[in-house]
């Protein structure tokens, strides 16, 4: 069986909302009961850079969640495609933008995401996923903001490009 049949069977090309959300929820409530933690992406960073500097507070689990969150986007975007070669995201941008528009807007798009977790203490699924199952008013306001902010950009990029992105 050749891989992309083998990964294709264990790893659907999209699976329905209505199945992976309860999931997820489950699994975020379960950890959270068992570890009394929650399952961020930014914590998991953190942790990851702290054991690289060989600084600060750091747990074994988050650095192996933060290698196999990486890991697992390597494994999507390059064996479970049609086309061959290297993928690396953002076709859609890089289609309808010219590669001196699309590389400074994604670092800087990186920054702002990377600031934004910062300045409000953890990442979107921390506080979407995490901090709303935790009923925190806080993530429940972030998560309120980021959507509406999402919902905000993207309009406005599907407007300003036509509908090409």
């Amino acid at each position: 069986m050749p891989d992309k049949m083998f990964f294709g069977a264990m790893l659907p090309q999209q699976a329905d909302w209505y199945i992976l959300g309860p999931i997820l929820g489950v699994i975020t409530v379960c950890f959270f009961l068992m570890m009394n933690q929650p399952l961020g992406a930014s914590g998991a960073y953190i942790h990851t850079m702290n054991h690289v500097r060989r600084a600060g507070h750091r747990a074994a689990w988050r650095v192996w969640y933060f290698a196999g969150l990486a890991l697992g986007g390597c494994v999507v975007t390059q064996f479970l495609q049609e086309s061959k070669g290297l993928r690396i995201g953002f076709d859609s941008f890089r289609d309808a933008a010219p590669l001196w528009i699309m590389v400074p807007a994604i670092f800087i798009g990186g920054i702002l995401i990377g600031y934004g977790a910062k300045l409000g203490g953890g990442c979107t699924s921390g506080h979407g996923i995490c901090g709303t199952a935790q009923r925190s008013k806080s993530s429940i306001a972030a998560t309120a903001a980021f959507m509406t902010s999402a919902i905000l950009t993207t309009g406005s990029i599907r407007l300003i490009s036509g509908g090409r992105l």
